[in-house]
């Protein structure tokens, strides 16, 4: 009955609509119920018929793109835990549309790689199909959070109209030897039976399934991100950016400054004498040094152990490389390592000191030799005590801890002075680090360097559900890269998906899809057949928005001045050294091939926090998994709240950026805040007057103002409360009562709009109002009218606090003095005594000083 009243009126003009609304009686207005799934189903109807949400570039007003980190089509849906992200970014989106931006909300599907894969293999169904299932349902659920999105510019990274392009990219980045293929040993999950970049493993396990990560010597195509590693680290500075998110980064890519000295060795197997170049950031240590340490993998090993050493030395080396890089750096981690029976020459004081080989020191850092300073280093004191090694103290501090014998309790790693240096004694650590440096490259005995932590991307993986490598493999003439008019190499349709962990992809296997002729000589080829990680397609996908359907390039160049770079990025954390640092590597690749005008790819990121849930298994508060017993669907609470229910308390159980806790009891709390709102808009439409107290005024100047600074900083959670405590003003009879001027309605909906779109679309409708509530314009606060005119006050006796009092600005001095002595806590204190001073500070303090 509703939907016909409303849409019946629709048609009709302002003129009559007013007339017919004003002549229904409020009783009939009080029994329309508020049912939110009749009404959302009607506004996402009207939106789509409309096509309220598809974007145009040819407009005059100022753009804005706002993106969320698409998600990968796996699992059987979304979870509230992933609608939280979705429904912050629509209100950020929908609040920007309302200030009058022609706003960019697009929307697609992460589909490639690992995750999708490993939920097809899971299900026993092929990874397309499984993929295509997954897509439809993500859409229906995201359609249904009502969220702004411009459906037309959907992408697919597994569309072979979209993977072309990634292809293309790895093409420009081989030409300009950007990617390369190498013999290197890599992180090996033997679960999901591929090799991982180092991003890929937390605390030495698959961050996909947690399994345990080992070591293989496997070809791989890697991508040289080291090449720009001072540029990112540099452009950190630039963004908009959360503090811990650049600090991730910064710490991932590792900056350090220092020297490269020259130590050298003379080799028991073939006498020659080899040089062994080791970096370090302390050179004011270098008279500390007592050994040497070599990576397992160090290519001098083999050439400078001794002949006696030789057999113990193979066999730990061995031992070694099975062991993830990562998983050996643990500080935790108990402390092996083999002597090689050589010594090297410290070049500082002509010392010879004991070459060991560890598993601490890795061969992708540096250059895979430390000199070891265990008086001043951590883990060389921890080795040095395991194997009994001497520890010289060189940097002399009182901080620093002693036995009571005055040897070192722990390894001083502070400034200090120098001691134990010969010329160098005496020294402040900083000026001998200068010193010291210059002496070296003046003798030709090292450098001033830096050196980076951040390694090559290992750009390879031994799956089936990825982008082919376009690249071929031709007796005659090598690799051989196609040309883009061969493109997209499309991945064949095979029965055999799952990964074989023989190190090679089930491509190798489809021998239709692997024999090729050489586009070059024209020769019988083989095609690579390791495909592309899933980091590949969403490391541009943000560029293929703005004209998604374009056939003859990746990216139209007018479009992309226009949009590019992203105004807004909304995502987790958990990106923050994988997605988000390969998709700066991509801009600034595509930067400088002169392909796009732009370095950065999202000026603003805002990470929204975890949602958790207590777990049926374990009792504890933790991330939302299956496995735990603790998702929680939006697909029931929408049934039985509505999409407006449940996107408001989505923001509201927490401050965006902070992890919260998910209880099914609060969401109650919203529903109820939504229905009385409901019911007491309908009331007042048919009594709108033109009531002219400041007090109103007053309350919802201050109510702009609250709402949009809180938006403005993402205090969406206090935001709603503001909301809350409006309504509690509006509904006491004493304001209510006597009717509200339509202004303070209307602006009230449209703050509101952003939350809940389609209960504000439709009372809006009902206000008398034809058009959509997003074509209006965020109102204005008058600033002088949004500040209080009363002010609290501090009432103390003695100087301590024993009450509180609210008075209006204007009072003077002799009103607050009359009105705090008259508040029953200060009136019972005061009986009796004698005041001997009071001291009064206007709109703080009232202080009563008193006789005891």
């Amino acid at each position: 009955m509703q939907r016909k009243i409303y849409e019946r009126v629709r048609d009709t003009s302002d003129e009559q609509r007013d007339t017919r609304y004003a002549e229904r009686s409020e009783a009939y207005l009080i029994s329309i119920r508020y049912e939110p799934q009749k009404i959302e189903r009607k506004w996402r109807r009207i939106w789509e018929e409309r096509k309220d949400h598809k974007t145009s570039w040819q407009s005059d007003k100022p753009k804005y793109y706002c993106l969320d980190m698409f998600p990968y089509p796996s699992g059987s849906g979304l979870h509230v835990g992933h609608w939280r992200g979705y429904v912050l970014s629509d209100v950020w989106a929908r609040y920007k549309k309302l200030q009058g931006y022609n706003v960019l909300h697009p929307m697609g599907w992460d589909s490639f790689g690992l995750p999708t894969e490993n939920d097809a293999i899971k299900k026993g169904i092929h990874p397309k199909i499984n993929t295509q299932r997954n897509i439809e349902n993500m859409r229906r659920q995201l359609k249904e959070i009502g969220a702004m999105y411009d459906w037309s510019r959907e992408i697919n990274t597994s569309d072979p109209q979209y993977y072309k392009w990634t292809q293309w990219i790895f093409l420009q980045m081989y030409k300009n030897g950007l990617a390369y293929r190498k013999l290197i040993p890599i992180n090996w999950c033997p679960s999901c039976k591929t090799g991982l970049a180092n991003e890929e493993v937390i605390n030495g396990r698959c961050e996909r399934c947690n399994s345990k990560v080992t070591r293989r010597n496997l070809m791989q195509w890697m991508l040289k991100i080291t090449k720009y590693a001072h540029r990112l680290l540099r452009g950190l500075d630039k963004l908009n950016w959360p503090q811990k998110v650049k600090t991730m980064q910064a710490n991932w890519i590792g900056y350090s400054q220092g020297a490269e000295v020259i130590f050298k060795v003379n080799s028991q197997i073939n006498k020659k004498e080899y040089e062994i170049p080791v970096f370090t950031t302390r050179p004011d240590t270098l008279f500390g040094a007592t050994y040497m340490v070599l990576a397992p993998e160090h290519k001098l090993v083999p050439k400078i152990i001794s002949l006696k050493q030789k057999k113990e030395v193979v066999a730990y080396v061995e031992e070694a490389k099975k062991t993830p890089e990562l998983a050996r750096l643990s500080l935790v981690k108990e402390k092996t390592g083999i002597f090689t029976g050589t010594y090297a020459i410290n070049p500082v004081n002509k010392e010879k000191i004991p070459i060991w080989i560890s598993d601490y020191v890795l061969l992708t850092y540096g250059t895979g030799a430390i000199m070891a300073v265990p008086a001043h280093d951590r883990r060389d004191f921890e080795f040095a005590k395991e194997f009994s090694l001497p520890i010289r103290e060189v940097i002399y501090s009182k901080e620093s801890k002693r036995e009571k014998d005055g040897r070192l309790e722990e390894a001083y790693i502070g400034e200090g002075k120098l001691i134990n240096s010969g010329e160098f004694n005496g020294l402040d650590s900083e000026k001998a680090r200068e010193k010291i440096t210059q002496w070296l490259a003046k003798k030709k005995l090292g450098k001033k360097s830096v050196n980076y932590k951040l390694r090559d991307w290992v750009f390879s993986r031994q799956r089936y559900w990825g982008e082919p490598i376009p690249i071929i493999y031709c007796s005659h003439c090598g690799e051989v890269a196609l040309s883009e008019e061969d493109l997209p190499v499309k991945l064949p349709q095979v029965e055999k998906y799952k990964p074989t962990g023989s190190g090679k992809s089930p491509l190798e296997n489809i021998t239709h899809f692997v024999n090729t002729t050489c586009p070059r000589c024209g020769s019988p080829a083989k095609r690579e057949t390791d495909t592309m990680p899933n980091w590949a397609g969403s490391s541009w996908y943000f560029l293929r928005y703005p004209h998604p359907h374009l056939k003859k390039a990746s990216f139209d160049r007018d479009n992309l001045r226009h949009w590019l770079p992203v105004d807004m990025y909304v995502g987790g954390i958990e990106h923050a050294i994988l997605h988000l640092l390969y998709a700066r590597f991509f801009t600034k690749v595509l930067y400088d091939l002169g392909y796009i005008d732009f370095e950065e790819p999202f000026e603003q990121l805002f990470n929204q926090g975890m949602v958790c849930k207590k777990s049926k298994k374990t009792g504890k508060v933790e991330k939302m998994s299956k496995s735990k017993g603790n998702v929680v669907t939006p697909d029931i609470l929408v049934n039985k709240y509505g999409t407006d229910t449940v996107r408001m308390y989505e923001l509201f159980i927490g401050p965006a950026e902070m992890e919260c806790e998910w209880t099914d009891q609060g969401i109650e709390g919203i529903y109820r805040f939504l229905k009385k709102t409901w019911d007491l808009f309908l009331k007042l439409k048919e009594n709108f007057v033109q009531r002219k107290e400041e007090s109103i005024l007053r309350k919802r100047h201050s109510l702009i103002r609250d709402v949009t600074e809180k938006m403005k900083l993402f205090k969406f959670n206090t935001a709603i409360s503001s909301f809350m405590e409006f309504l509690n003003w509006l509904s006491d009879p004493g304001i209510s009562g006597k009717g509200i001027d339509k202004k303070t309605v209307e602006t009230f909906l449209i703050l509101l709009a952003p939350f809940a779109p389609h209960f504000s679309e439709e009372l809006w409708e009902m206000t008398g109002h034809p058009d959509s509530i997003f074509k209006e314009s965020w109102p204005e606060y008058d600033s002088s009218l949004a500040e209080s005119d009363t002010v609290g006050m501090a009432i103390q006796i003695n100087g301590k606090l024993r009450g509180t009092l609210r008075i209006s600005k204007k009072s003077s001095r002799e009103e607050v003095v009359k009105k705090a002595k008259a508040l029953p806590a200060i009136e019972k204190r005061l009986k009796d005594k004698n005041i001997k001073k009071t001291i009064f500070v206007p709109g703080k303090i009232i202080n009563f000083v008193i006789s005891n």
